[in-house]
């Protein structure tokens, strides 16, 4: 009830000891370096998808309206070298398999040859997102921040971001080995770059509680 109650409230949770050592140790073997920021396309590897279909799916299904849909995997991998920042934002876009106009999905974007849509509001509120930690993250090295409450607001334009950057105070959101951060989309979120040589690892999935209107295609979910 707390978790529920945080996610609703807060527009995120973490829980702790999501995954172990060991686990998170497979993880890293597995993903290896990430190209550039992140890697995308994460749910194609069998190992991924299996973790996002089983303790994944446990985790947020209490969430979501129907059985939770892995719809997009992303492997960040802030390091010396590879550092970045990310400006306050929202979650908007799905990626799906090709551009099919449908009433109420758009506007369009293509990411590394895959196109993205933004779909209505009211399905972004049914979609949330696990980051799952590889590494312990903090405010040395880039653990994300959060503005709590403000995936409330619906679709915020760039002054509407502004606003909430004055009025809600924002959160730093610390984990430890193998916890996951769940969050919903619509939240107001940025990282900074690292100021640390440690790593920060982050294995993200996204999931769905709504199919996509056809024609439309996930273009890496498999369907419930």
């Amino acid at each position: 009830m707390l978790l529920a109650s945080e996610l609703s409230e807060q527009g995120f949770a973490i829980v702790p000891g999501v995954l172990d050592q060991a686990a998170c140790e497979a993880l890293r073997v597995l993903l290896g370096d990430a190209d550039g920021a992140g890697t995308r396309g994460l749910l194609r590897m069998p190992e991924v998808m299996q973790l996002a279909q089983s303790l994944l799916a446990d985790l947020v299904r209490p969430h979501l309206p129907v059985k939770p849909i892995p719809v997009r995997g992303i492997y960040f991998d802030k390091r010396p070298g590879t550092n970045w920042l990310v400006a306050w934002h929202q979650d908007l876009t799905l990626s799906v398999k090709e551009r099919v106009e449908v009433r109420g999905f758009g506007p369009w974007s293509v990411k590394e040859g895959v196109p993205h849509v933004q779909p209505p509001v009211d399905c972004l509120e049914q979609m949330l997102t696990v980051r799952l930690h590889l590494d312990d993250a903090d405010s040395a090295n880039g653990a994300l921040r959060v503005l709590p409450g403000t995936h409330q607001l619906g679709r915020l334009n760039t002054e509407d971001i502004q606003k909430c950057r004055e009025t809600h105070e924002e959160v730093f959101c610390e984990a430890q080995v193998g916890d996951a951060l769940l969050m919903r989309p619509l939240l107001l979120h940025a990282s900074s770059r690292s100021m640390s040589e440690r790593r920060r690892r982050v294995l993200h999935i996204e999931f769905a509680g709504f199919d996509l209107p056809a024609p439309l295609e996930w273009h890496e979910g498999l369907g419930p």
